[in-house]
């Protein structure tokens, strides 16, 4: 193990405790109430989301072989989706009510990859983690609007899948956006302005999205969140044994693969990251059980705090094995 990395690693942990913690305190001392919740998760989904991307980008100078790293792990973002999504009708069975069955699935298959997940990444492959996690996030956008809204459709009627939304949504039209400016960085070097521009609005994603969530779980409580065995059965699927079959068949795929260390590291860290944030967006937009949802958004987040470093040990010694 690289413990440069691991520390590096530590280091994003501790800081996401230190930033929940202050929106726990934040909560309850009603500097953040349902309100300005409310539009700090607008902000960062409208604005900061869609400069995320973009900014990860067009961050780095053009290059024929970086380019041809991205769309390698936009090829695995489009594999580990269904990889993903299968362990998570397989164990399905686990979880009895079926309104929190539809939210553990969705939860399950869309991990926290942007505003937690590119710090994660730019902690294990320094210089290019975020710029690999944009291009992965194109499957993950494409999935949620289609495999997502399928899954909190089924014995709904009023929940309809388009393919306007699947094509035409704040994920992947930034992703087109910030990937045909990565291009034109190949014949035109782009303003200094700009590139600075989407990175300072790009790192308000990280703070704010993390207070939301230490928020969440102060309104919750967190009596209710830790007293909930049905959370507890969740997290120790979703943290624990969703990763280690992610790494186990990475592990299978890619042997004698040359970059295999690589993608086995990346597949089990990203299977490893807390529930999105959208988890409790939909299920408080399409009124499936969004106690519940939060719950788990929140329950993952902060457990994810000591499960991750553990994904990322064993990540590392079966990769190396």
């Amino acid at each position: 193990m690289n413990l440069d990395t691991f520390l590096d690693l530590l280091t994003v942990i501790g800081i996401l405790f230190l930033l929940m913690a202050t929106g726990y305190i934040c909560r309850r001392v009603n500097l953040i109430d349902d309100t300005a919740s409310k539009k700090l998760s607008a902000l960062i989904i409208k604005l900061g989301q869609p400069m995320l991307i973009v900014g990860a980008l067009i961050s780095k100078d053009f290059s024929t072989e970086l380019l041809k790293e991205g769309l390698f792990f936009m090829l695995v973002g489009f594999l580990l989706h269904p990889l993903m999504a299968l362990f998570a009708y397989l164990t399905g069975p686990l979880f009895r009510d079926a309104a929190e069955r539809k939210i553990n699935r969705f939860a399950m298959i869309f991990t926290n990859c942007g505003f937690i997940g590119f710090p994660i990444l730019e902690a294990i492959f320094p210089g290019k983690g975020a710029f690999i996690g944009a291009f992965f996030v194109i499957g993950y956008h494409i999935y949620i609007w289609t495999l997502g809204i399928l899954i909190l459709a089924q014995g709904r009627d009023d929940i309809k899948l388009t393919p306007k939304k699947a094509l035409l949504n704040p994920g992947t039209i930034p992703c087109v956006i910030g990937l045909s400016l990565y291009l034109l960085k190949a014949v035109l070097p782009l303003p200094a302005p700009i590139v600075s521009f989407t990175g300072h609005l790009s790192n308000i994603c990280l703070p704010i999205s993390v207070l939301v969530t230490g928020a969440l779980v102060a309104k919750q409580g967190l009596k209710k969140i830790f007293c909930n065995p049905r959370l507890y059965l969740f997290n120790a699927v979703k943290l624990i044994g969703m990763p280690l079959v992610v790494c186990l068949i990475a592990k299978a795929v890619t042997l004698g693969m040359a970059d295999s260390y690589n993608i086995i590291l990346f597949c089990t860290v990203i299977a490893a990251l807390p529930s999105a944030a959208s988890v409790s967006m939909m299920a408080e937009l399409y009124d499936i059980t969004p106690e519940y949802g939060a719950g788990v958004v929140g329950s993952s987040t902060l457990l994810s705090i000591g499960t991750l470093p553990l994904a990322y040990f064993i990540g590392d010694w079966l990769a190396r094995l």
